[in-house]
């Protein structure tokens, strides 16, 4: 097979360091991976090609790059599935992490959010004898976390991170998910409270998809960070502007059988937070102006009884 590799690369130590790129034509075969036409050109072509990867078996997690604008495993991703006969693949370092070198990026930031949700069990009361048992029901529910390799590739492509470098992260909320749903964890309720109250917490994410669409290993990110919204909600912690978002969504759609969307800003900011509604006054003014600003008094559906209907059953469904 013939391809045509199209690698960023990045050398700190020149004069001005910037970003560029560089095509390499190799013959490989059909069934190689990403990862073996870089090592091809790094053996045969261009010694000066910084990748890292270890177990070549999608295992170790550190071949994550980038593959056509998407993060993926090198060792995983084979030519075929990404180019065809004659092609261009482009390879890039995973994104929203710094690089150190051509495809190598500094996960410092990534280990500093892991460590920042305390990724271990925290128990009280006396030491067991042998072990802290979980039952085979608790272990299965557990087991989409554990699977995570700590790749990165959730973190590449997630858009919050993109604007907002405080947002803790789906790999990092995934791991805490791991640890606010084990029963042999003490610490649940705390956990819950401290990243639902932090900024770039669990209601940061904005539900892209993107997480889930590249996890190698079917963490689904985005699902464990639901579910600990959920939690959170159970456990009483209710005043956040995420929740407050939510409630509003759900009572707007229920009551008009649309979004009520000048409420849904207000009932977010919270009614009584002045300095937030101030805010979003120039929003609103600019809105105005552009004749964009949501009527004040909410349109209904014409079917917003059926609305009404189904919310109704589905409630009473759920009692």
């Amino acid at each position: 097979m013939n391809i045509t590799l199209r690698l960023q690369r990045f050398d700190p130590e020149t004069a001005a360091p910037v970003a560029k790129y560089q095509e390499y034509d190799i013959e490989i075969s059909d069934v190689s991976t990403v990862l073996d036409a870089i090592i091809k050109i790094h053996e045969e072509i261009d010694g000066t090609v910084a990748m890292r990867y270890s177990c070549r078996s999608s295992i170790c997690g550190s071949c994550a790059v980038k593959i056509n604008g998407s993060a993926a495993l090198g060792c995983k991703t084979r030519l075929v599935e990404v180019a065809e006969e004659g092609g261009t693949i482009t390879v890039e370092p995973v994104g929203n992490l710094p690089v150190i070198k051509d495809l190598i990026s500094d996960f410092q930031p990534f280990w500093d959010k892991i460590r920042s949700i305390s990724p271990y069990l925290k128990t009280t009361g006396p030491e067991p004898e042998n072990e802290r048992i979980a039952s085979n029901e608790s272990m299965a529910n557990l087991l989409t976390a554990v699977n995570c390799i700590m790749c990165g590739c959730c973190v590449s492509d997630c858009t919050v991170l993109e604007v907002d470098p405080s947002f803790i992260g789906p790999a990092a909320l995934a791991k805490a998910w791991r640890f606010t749903s084990d029963p042999r964890d003490s610490a649940t309720n705390d956990r819950l409270k401290y990243l639902n109250d932090i900024d770039g917490g669990m209601w940061d994410c904005t539900r892209c998809l993107k997480c889930i669409e590249v996890c190698p290993k079917q963490v689904a990110p985005m699902d464990r960070i639901m579910e600990m919204r959920e939690a959170a909600i159970e456990a009483g912690n209710t005043n956040t502007a995420g929740y407050r978002h939510t409630e509003s969504f759900y009572n707007s759609v229920k009551k008009n059988g649309r979004l009520d969307e000048t409420r849904l800003a207000i009932d977010s900011a919270g009614w009584t937070n002045i300095p937030r509604l101030l805010d979003l006054a120039p929003i609103g003014i600019a809105a105005m102006r552009k004749g964009k600003l949501p009527p004040l008094i909410p349109h209904k559906s014409e079917d917003h009884k059926k609305v009404q209907e189904l919310y109704e059953r589905v409630e009473n469904d759920t009692e």
